[in-house]
């Protein structure tokens, strides 16, 4: 949410930190869940929207309503993490959209991946599981809306905030006491 207030008062410093280290705590979580991350996006943005099925997505002028099944092509998958953002980019270009578009579109999907957390934790089934993993994949694609309507380069600022070990403490691994990180303020 300190990313938000950070593109509600235009400083972009603040959305930069605030979306590295929150979008570090999902992956991290992913992971710990099991969850490639990398191949769940890829899976579902395969180069093109994954509910028209084209890049750029054509999703408003042919009122797509419900998302496609695509086969991903291997051989257009980016390999780094910048040519992740630039594929968001093409399929979403950020021309098309404000950066406070990408911000409330970003608290949509932490709302919607919030929720298949708690439906999966109440039930465990295997299709909330599916579900946290389709969100998972969303809200990373918002992330990459966010920084490319800044527009800031994901692979720099990450590098910036985690080339010396944690954003805080600069140990690895990181030293800082949950109740420092509970309470970090940026």
């Amino acid at each position: 949410m300190r990313g938000l207030k950070g593109i509600r008062k235009g400083d972009t410093k603040k959305v930069s930190e605030n979306l590295i280290i929150s979008l570090s705590w999902c992956t991290s979580l992913m992971d710990q869940l099991g969850v490639d991350i990398e191949q769940s996006v890829w899976n579902r943005f395969p180069n093109v929207c994954s509910y028209c099925g084209e890049s750029p997505c054509a999703c408003k002028a042919k009122k797509v309503q419900k998302r496609l099944h695509i086969k991903p092509d291997e051989t257009r998958r980016p390999s780094t993490i910048g040519g992740l953002q630039k594929m968001f980019d093409m399929i979403y270009p950020s021309s098309r959209r404000t950066i406070e578009q990408a911000g409330i579109h970003l608290a949509e999907e932490v709302g919607e991946l919030s929720e298949a957390v708690l439906r999966f934790r109440g039930h465990h089934r295997d299709a909330d599981f599916d579900q946290i993993v389709l969100e998972a994949s969303d809200l990373f694609s918002c992330y990459m809306a966010v920084f490319n309507s800044l527009p800031l380069d994901y692979h720099a600022e990450l590098v910036k905030a985690f080339s010396d070990g944690c954003h805080a403490c600069r140990k690895s691994p990181c030293e800082c006491p949950y109740d420092y990180v509970l309470n970090f303020k940026s």
